[in-house]
């Protein structure tokens, strides 16, 4: 236990970190005004003398003022890191003697470092340096961290954590045990703030050797619902970006995320962390551009409203069928097919001298590396050059755009969609294949044009990205994954959970996932940290299939609450809300199957209460009273969370299932289920 003259001296110590803070603002403040008055200075001079100075004298002059510009904005970022540090300076403290060495270094570890200019002692250390994982990885007593002349081993004497809130200290902890399970249940219990927070003071020892796993080309993460993999992933990135500073940017990142409101929700951590957001898109946006914004197509949220609202066994299998490791093989075997039949060549002339088919035919297979498309310009060269060649006749102008077009019409698909129609049709299963409205795909046809796009016309590579994210892996289909692995030939981290499909229809499994990525790192994260014990265990019988390991933090268990009539059951709602207006929690999710549900729910509260509605348009939340479909809710947490509606009708099929057990691990600390007359088969624990 802390005793209290070891309190005083803690406190008195936070007050001294906090000075020499507010000291090296100021030097910083001194430093960007001197700057700017030099900037000023220089740019008012090349303005009067520019007709003086030679061409060399101006380049100079601009190349400075551009580099104290430079040096003006990182030190602004800097100011904005220090006034962070000021917040939380620190979070703990570990006390380490290294082997055969009397001396006991005292460690401070922070969001990030902080150097005292003067002495450039450093005064705090960035939870991402090597020393700092003894934190994370040991307890007191022999210890050791890796640098790269080789491994450093020594003694832990103290292990201390900090809960820092505003420069305030709220409390310390000093133990020889695992201090950070008294720190996690504290943290756990607070309320959301309606966006994910960094774990810096309280990621697990699991978590750290994923967070730090530099070996892995391709590392995936399957989660269990409240596990933190996604906040395990940004630290994972903060942590390469540290490492790696030289060669990797946060321009060089690439998150592939669900929605634009998960893109809001994660948005705080980097920067929270000391770096700068990362770009994110998803791939459906991937899809557009690559198909240059040319075919329309049905969204994801679109299929899965479609197979809740209007389920038919036709629409079921068309998914299934392009989800299927199956597809990805007839496509080879359809192109292979092409290949060997689909190129007709025929003698030709020019200007009356021959080109034989078997030499037009040579060259088109002697390019089968290249799209299809583009082989076409390799055959034209070769017959231009071998008529010059052999015959001294120069093919230029009209006539070689003629010979473009011949070539072009020996082959049949020049069209992506007569190519992809035809597919079905050699398939003979030209029913799985179903046009919308306008000409327009469904969601499972997409990748699979963009695969068959690849080898007609080539797609261009994202060689700019050097890591890409993929969230919620359990949502991609093997096309899908195929199609990316070609695009993204960078490292990967790959993370969700195969128990969260909204889509059971079309979601990948571990075993997918490995055999298309055969030099990936799996890892397994079965503790869930979002829901109290009570909320986890309750949720985990929704589906069996789920292996979880619930942290023993308690609460109230979740109540099914059976109503006569809907009135009724819209009357509990009311109550809940209001409950949950006098409480300190920040967010109340009621969510629901279908976004019919959302608009109804919405009708029926907004007079009474401020709503927000996530539907798939909006792109931010604040907090507050929510109302959305489990969805659009993955990803999420909420204090509070209803789902209404679980009667036996209206959650009965395998999808049905995936998107109650979603909805019921969004709840942090109070779960609430309401039905009316009878409740569904899957909450009959």
């Amino acid at each position: 236990m802390i005793n209290g003259q070891t309190e005083i001296q803690e406190r008195q110590y936070l007050k001294e970190v906090l000075k020499k803070l507010d000291t090296a603002v100021i030097q910083i403040d001194k430093m960007v005004k001197f700057q700017g008055r030099q900037i000023q200075e220089a740019t008012t001079h090349l303005q009067e003398h520019k007709r003086d100075m030679d061409h060399l004298e101006k380049n100079v002059l601009r190349e400075s003022i551009s580099n104290m510009s430079l040096q003006g904005s990182a030190a602004l970022s800097r100011k904005k890191s220090l006034l962070r540090l000021k917040q939380i300076p620190y979070f703990g403290r570990i006390d380490f003697t290294e082997n055969k060495k009397k001396s006991i270094q005292q460690i401070y570890i922070g969001a990030y470092n902080f150097k005292e200019e003067k002495t450039n002692k450093s005064i705090i250390y960035d939870w991402r340096a090597p020393i700092a994982s003894m934190f994370y990885d040991f307890e007191n007593g022999p210890a050791s961290y890796q640098i790269p002349e080789g491994l450093v081993e020594g003694r832990l004497l103290l292990k201390r954590q900090y809960k820092i809130r505003n420069g305030q200290m709220e409390y310390l902890l000093d133990n020889e045990v695992a201090i950070r399970d008294e720190v996690l249940q504290r943290e756990l219990k607070e309320a959301s703030s309606g966006k994910m927070k960094n774990i810096v003071a309280t990621i697990q020892r699991e978590q750290n050797q994923i967070i730090r796993n530099e070996e892995a080309t391709h590392l995936i993460i399957q989660g269990v619902a409240g596990s933190g993999k996604t906040s395990i992933a940004l630290h994972r990135i903060a942590f390469l970006l540290y490492k790696y500073k030289e060669d990797i940017s946060s321009e060089d990142i690439l998150i592939l995320s669900p929605n634009k409101v998960f893109s809001s929700y994660i948005a705080n951590v980097l920067p929270e962390l000391g770096e700068k957001t990362v770009a994110e898109t998803s791939l459906e946006d991937i899809a557009s551009h690559l198909f240059d914004h040319r075919i329309k197509f049905q969204s994801f949220l679109d299929q899965v409203t479609q197979l809740l609202e209007k389920p038919s066994p036709k629409l079921i299998e068309r998914i299934e069928y392009k989800a299927s490791h199956n597809l990805i093989k007839k496509i080879d075997e359809y192109l292979i097919f092409l290949e060997n039949t689909a190129f007709k060549a025929h003698d030709i002339f020019i200007n009356k001298k021959p080109v034989p088919a078997w030499f037009i035919e040579e060259k088109f297979k002697q390019y089968n590396r290249l799209p299809i498309l583009k082989r076409f310009n390799e055959v034209v060269r070769e017959i231009v050059d071998n008529i010059f060649l052999y015959y001294k006749y120069e093919v230029k102008g009209a006539e070689r755009a003629e010979l473009h077009a011949t070539v072009r019409k020996m082959y049949p698909f020049t069209n992506l969609r007569v190519l992809y129609k035809d597919f079905y049709k050699w398939l003979q299963r030209e029913d799985l294949i179903k046009s919308l409205k306008g000409g327009g795909y469904e969601y499972g046809d997409v990748y699979p044009l963009l695969y068959l796009k690849m080898i007609l016309e080539g797609l261009p590579s994202y060689n700019h990205v050097k890591h890409l994210v993929i969230d919620e892996m359990q949502d991609y289909s093997p096309v899908q994954y195929k199609v990316l692995s070609s695009l993204f030939r960078c490292k990967k981290t790959i993370l969700g959970d195969i128990n969260q499909s909204v889509n059971p229809y079309s979601s990948s499994t571990l075993e997918n996932l490995t055999h298309i990525f055969p030099n990936a790192t799996a890892v397994s994260l079965k503790k869930s940290y979002r829901s109290t014990f009570e909320i986890t265990e309750f949720s985990k019988k929704i589906s069996d299939k789920v292996d979880v390991e619930p942290l023993e933090r308690h609460g109230e268990i979740p109540n099914i609450e059976i109503f006569k009539t809907r009135g009724g059951q819209l009357s509990y709602i009311k109550h809940c809300l209001n409950y949950f207006t006098e409480t300190s929690y920040n967010t109340l999710a009621i969510i629901v199957k279908t976004q019919k549900e959302v608009t109804t729910l919405k009708e029926e509260l907004q007079e009474s209460y401020a709503l927000e509605i996530l539907d798939g348009k909006g792109k931010t939340f604040n907090g507050g009273i929510i109302i959305t479909t489990a969805h659009l809710a993955k990803g999420l947490e909420f204090d509070m969370v209803i789902v209404p509606n679980c009667s036996t009708n209206h959650y009965s099929t395998p999808i049905d299932q995936q998107m109650l057990y979603v909805a019921c691990t969004r709840a942090m600390h109070r779960l609430t289920i309401t039905t009316v007359k009878d409740y569904s088969n899957f909450l009959k624990q």
